[in-house]
């Protein structure tokens, strides 16, 4: 067999199974997809009391072309980053708090791009620097909900900052189909 034929015979089979791995590893946002603690597939931290620990990302790649910016947003929930000790309904929702904090993110990033104008001799800069910007915000906004939440250990905050995203999220739906 040739060596051309061999790459694609590799190509066809290896490139579908990075894919399924890849797939296996992540979910992507979506409001019907609710977390579960089988998504749950990293072991816990040892050494501290910490309930769970939810792994989110958010991506964005861009191309531009005739002076027309294309970009691609991910928002995705790591299932071999995250672990929870106490797994509970409850601490599950708070989890899950995060992850829809992080699409709150990447509709605000898919805002920012939109009313964005384009210059073409800054775009790189202008583009990271949207990116950079939504990013803080994200693990500042993060923070905040874990603090004021006492790490949901307060459960009337924990009531109102479900809400709160929930609210936010309805908000910026517009801005929700960006994949």
């Amino acid at each position: 067999m040739s060596l051309s034929k061999k790459f694609i015979l590799i190509f066809l089979f290896v490139v579908p199974l990075l894919a399924i791995a890849q797939d296996d590893e992540v979910i992507k946002w979506s409001s019907s997809k609710r977390l579960t603690w089988k998504d749950y597939l990293a072991k816990p931290s040892t050494g501290d009391d910490i309930a769970a620990i939810t792994s989110t990302a958010l991506g964005m790649e861009y191309h531009v072309r005739n002076n027309n910016v294309t970009y691609r947003i991910t928002c995705h929930f790591s299932k071999t980053k995250s672990w929870g000790r106490y797994k509970t309904d409850y601490i599950l929702r708070h989890e899950q708090g995060h992850f829809d904090i992080t699409e709150i993110f990447a509709r605000k990033l898919v805002k920012a791009i939109k009313e964005y104008r384009f210059n073409p001799a800054k775009y790189q800069d202008d583009l990271s620097d949207i990116y950079k910007k939504i990013m803080e915000d994200k693990e500042d906004f993060q923070a905040e909900y874990d603090e004021e939440t006492d790490f949901s250990r307060n459960k009337a905050k924990q009531a109102e900052w479900l809400i709160k995203i929930e609210k936010m999220l309805k908000e910026l739906e517009e801005f929700a189909n960006y994949s």
